[in-house]
């Protein structure tokens, strides 16, 4: 009616202005919620992941498939491969000495190995990461064990010594597997194997691994299946399982 005020003329302009900034706060907030709340329902929401830095990443949720076989360098005599080399199963592991995710997923193929002896071969493959200082020089200390025959003896004990990684455990390594001493340092010291190194952490890169340790395994047909993370033995076998 003429001559009535409502509420809002009552107030003072900036009693005014800061109940207007609350009413918007709250209106944009309740929208928000609504929004958010109706994509929860549906399952669709990009919510972030707590999984952690990719690049050193635990086990994902489940395997995924790669987008062709010929993204996956094919087995040379350059690698070193753990098992029978005629087996119809290969899993290719891209892997970083100082990580310890690798350090959880060793045992689960050491047991891949047990399991499905003459069926599967591993393949050992490279990828260090940056800001593991480590993972590099014990990379290259693996690969100057190789020239001796003890490339996996060496790997393994890097493995379980992984708290302690550095140049005198590189060498004490080297003396309780019996290798030539002097041999295995000049290998060290003239950084024989960087380029090899460095070489197979691209190609795995270019391959779409992103993290450590990053898998493939692969049938005789070339189907390929990636194992993404340190997944435990169960689910690492439902993939084996599958492609056998």
């Amino acid at each position: 009616m003429d001559g009535q005020q409502s509420f809002f003329d009552n107030l003072q302009p900036k009693t005014a202005f800061i109940f207007g900034i609350v009413l918007a706060v709250l209106g944009i907030g309740t929208l928000g919620f609504l929004m958010l709340g109706g994509c929860i329902l549906k399952g669709d929401c990009p919510l972030p992941s707590a999984s952690g830095d990719k690049l050193d990443a635990q086990a994902a949720p489940s395997p995924s498939v790669p987008t062709a076989a010929a993204d996956v360098p094919a087995v040379t005599d350059e690698d070193w491969i753990r098992g029978d080399k005629n087996a119809a199963l290969t899993v290719i592991e891209y892997s970083d000495f100082q990580c310890p995710f690798c350090s959880r997923f060793h045992p689960t193929m050491q047991q891949v190995m047990k399991e499905y002896a003459g069926k599967v071969r591993w393949v050992y493959r490279h990828f260090p990461l940056s800001f593991h200082p480590e993972a590099q020089p014990a990379a290259e200390a693996a690969e100057c064990a190789g020239e001796q025959g003890k490339f996996w003896e060496y790997g393994d004990k890097l493995i379980e010594n992984q708290a302690t990684l550095g140049a005198a455990l590189y060498a004490k390594l080297a003396a309780e597997l019996g290798l030539n001493k002097g041999k295995f340092q000049d290998c060290v010291d003239g950084k024989k194997y960087t380029t090899k190194v460095q070489a197979q952490a691209q190609s795995g890169a270019a391959a779409g691994v992103n993290g450590t340790p990053g898998s493939f395994v692969i049938d005789r047909d070339g189907n390929v299946q990636e194992i993404q993370g340190a997944l435990p033995y169960e689910s690492v076998k439902a993939v084996i399982d599958s492609m056998l």
